[in-house]
């Protein structure tokens, strides 16, 4: 029988996994990274399903996994993802599941894309970094990943929830 620790290690290692896989295949369409965010949707699950130490692993571990090159800022923004996903989940109290997973969804993504736009400003303020590309990169250009997000991740992390943590452990015989 696996115990509620090990279940969330090992979710969290399977998240870092396809936040690391999802990004190669989207890849392949140009520009497809950017617009539907792959490497945002496994850490928010692992947030919202195992907790804030595992979402702020897996957004740490996620996208220095992803590659030698990877940015600080994304790296700070999947950290951020997976730890306010997690503390939201923790702290805010709601009878119906869906709200909450909405609520604690949305506010890890607006957090995230806020302290991406802060790191980006501290990094890039000389090279033109401004409001407009910010809002542009964060809000508009990505709208389709934004959109997949609150569509598969609350449905994802209800799931998981009711056939992981509900149900009594089956042993093999």
């Amino acid at each position: 029988m696996m115990n509620s620790i090990t279940k969330k290690l090992v979710s969290c290692a399977l998240c870092i996994a396809l936040g690391v896989l999802l990004p190669m295949a989207f890849h392949v369409i140009p520009n497809a990274g950017s617009i539907f965010l792959p490497m945002h949707i496994p850490v928010l699950i692992c947030g919202l399903f195992c907790g804030w130490p595992y979402g702020l692993a897996c957004g740490i571990i996620t996208p220095f996994l992803s590659s030698a090159m990877m940015l600080p800022q994304m790296m700070i923004e999947l950290a951020v993802y997976g730890l306010v996903a997690g503390l939201c989940t923790q702290y805010i109290s709601m009878k119906n599941e869906m709200t909450k997973l909405y609520m604690s969804l949305i506010i890890a993504m607006l957090a995230g894309r806020i302290m991406n736009g802060f790191v980006n400003t501290c990094i890039l303020s000389t090279q033109g970094y401004t409001l407009s590309v910010f809002m542009m990169a964060s809000f508009i250009t990505c709208l389709p990943g934004i959109i997949l997000q609150l569509i598969v991740i609350p449905v994802l992390v209800r799931i998981l929830n009711r056939n992981i943590y509900k149900q009594p452990e089956k042993v093999l015989a």
